[in-house]
């Protein structure tokens, strides 16, 4: 079954095609990054119109990589919730007019979802149960993968996601936008032990908050600066990373053992961190679980992930006709079809 797949949730517009949930046939993104770095953070209404005026040559090329005409394709993908509204109307309506014309199956997939399945498709071996990390700008979540199509969320943030932290921590340590990569990159030259970050703590000892960690490094950069002092940079970067890796790994292994899964997954865009890929393998290790995590190409937002999970969705039953409407905000574990 090849399946036409299309996300636009924030500011990457993307096509896909893919084959029975595993293979990639091809694989399309447009970014724009560049376009939002002169803003320091993506801006919806820019990021909606740019995904107007790419979606039909993104959908177009992935479609002639795959040597597929669009009569070929057996179904037609689409990131439906959750991301930014304007953007997400842009993929879900281009979706319905296309399947409607050719009178394709429609597959409604929720992005978080989309961003789990990137794992079936670094690794073939990969089937449910097990447990998952899904770290991203906009999500952090701990979610125990039932099977393809059946989740629970163990553990969320309770307020800025773990990449919303490192953009914002990034800004303040003088980097451009997006911040995670530049302090990737600075961490890898500084010395993690010389500052002291707090662990902020949670209700439920699963659940994360990333919003106290941003604001002691603000805080930090701003009172050095005023008393005439300098921040040796990567070793801030050093400490951030560190800590936020600390933090995500440490409650998510916990949890896994409480639950009583060896098998565990990362996904995401901070998935791409290799603070965080280097401390999760060890730790994985050290417990004796095995760690599945996709490669970078497959850690940020793309079409590719969303046809791997939509070809489960669709052995579920899960299709949606032309009152399909694009949502905000919907938990992982709600989904409405």
């Amino acid at each position: 079954m090849d399946i036409l797949a299309i996300e636009s949730s924030c500011d990457e517009t993307a096509a896909a095609v893919i084959r029975d949930g595993r293979e990639i046939i091809s694989s399309v993104v447009a970014t724009q990054i560049e376009e939002h770095k002169l803003y320091g953070g993506v801006v919806p209404e820019i990021a909606s119109r740019r995904h107007c005026e790419s979606i039909v040559a993104v959908v177009n090329e992935a479609l002639e990589k795959a040597g597929k005409t669009a009569e070929e394709i057996d179904a037609i993908a689409v990131t439906f919730a959750p991301g930014l509204i304007g953007a997400l109307l842009v993929g879900v309506n281009f979706a319905k007019g296309l399947a409607f014309s050719l009178n394709k199956p429609l597959i409604p997939v929720h992005h978080i979802r989309g961003h789990i399945a990137a794992n079936y498709l670094a690794h073939s071996e990969l089937e449910p149960p097990y447990m998952c990390l899904v770290a991203s700008g906009g999500h952090s979540h701990i979610v125990k993968v039932k099977s393809y199509t059946e989740f629970e969320t163990i553990g969320r943030t309770v307020d800025d996601a773990a990449g919303e932290a490192f953009d914002k921590a990034a800004r303040a340590m003088g980097f451009p936008y997006p911040g995670g990569v530049h302090i990737d990159n600075a961490a890898k030259t500084g010395d993690r032990k010389k500052y002291t970050l707090p662990h902020p703590k949670t209700a439920n000892p699963y659940d994360f908050s990333f919003s106290g960690l941003k604001t002691a490094v603000v805080n930090l950069v701003h009172n050095t600066e005023q008393r005439g002092g300098e921040i040796d940079v990567n070793s801030l970067a050093a400490c951030f990373q560190y800590t936020v890796s600390d933090i995500l790994t440490g409650k998510f292994i916990a949890a896994a053992k409480e639950n009583g899964c060896a098998k565990i997954a990362m996904a995401g865009g901070v998935a791409a961190n290799s603070g965080l890929r280097e401390m999760l393998t060890k730790r994985a290790e050290k417990n004796g679980m095995t760690l599945y995590i996709p490669p970078l190409s497959l850690c940020g937002d793309n079409a590719a992930m969303i046809g791997c999970q939509a070809y489960y969705e669709y052995l579920a039953g899960h299709t949606a006709g032309a009152d399909l409407n694009a949502v905000a905000t919907m938990k992982l574990d709600n989904v409405v079809w």
